[in-house]
């Protein structure tokens, strides 16, 4: 009985040094594919003092050196920058909207260029209808960077992913463009 037992246990031991070995592969990562995927445009106009016809954004808050007309210096640190900005389906300004980005984006660093992001996607055609709400760190001299997308309504009721965004185009600190790469990985 003795041998028996011992045997058992030194199966039990092998069997165990065999599932903990460095050739056991385990379990596989998974790997997420967008249930829905977009790429828009919004292009943004900042109110300068002497565009208000065309402006969809404008400073409304400076820091005590600055004013609301133009960016502060070097990194815009302390302006916070409210926007109603078009959404097009391409790099066009002059193209048809499918919605309008709406929010805000404030630049939080005095030591590097970058900003903060808290806007909405009110999109309204015929392919889409609702809302996406997106939030996220905006380090602004990278060239791609990813922002969260927190939720949706209508056509995107809960849904959520991330935006990779991309300046598009940039003309001072009057116009920019971002496209807007949106991978959605849970749709209700």
């Amino acid at each position: 009985m003795g041998a028996s037992r011992s045997l058992v246990v030194l199966l039990f031991l092998f069997l165990m040094l065999i599932s903990f070995s460095s050739a056991y592969q385990g379990k596989k990562k998974k790997q997420y594919k967008p249930c829905k995927q977009m790429v828009l445009y919004f292009h943004d106009v900042l109110y300068n003092g002497q565009n208000a016809a065309n402006a969809t954004s404008a400073i409304v808050g400076a820091p005590q050196w600055g004013n609301l007309t133009i960016l502060a210096d070097k990194l815009h640190f302390g302006n916070v920058v409210v926007f109603d900005d078009p959404i097009t389906l391409d790099n066009n300004f002059h193209s048809k909207p499918i919605g309008r980005a709406q929010g805000l984006y404030l630049y939080d660093s005095k030591s590097t260029f970058t900003s903060w992001l808290g806007f909405t996607f009110v999109l309204n055609t015929t392919d889409f209808q609702g809302t996406l709400n997106f939030i996220g760190a905006d380090p602004i001299m990278v060239k791609a960077r990813d922002i969260t997308v927190v939720s949706g309504t209508g056509d995107f009721f809960m849904h959520r992913g991330i935006a990779t965004i991309m300046t598009d185009s940039y003309e001072g600190d009057v116009y920019f463009r971002l496209r807007v790469d949106i991978k959605l990985y849970e749709c209700w």
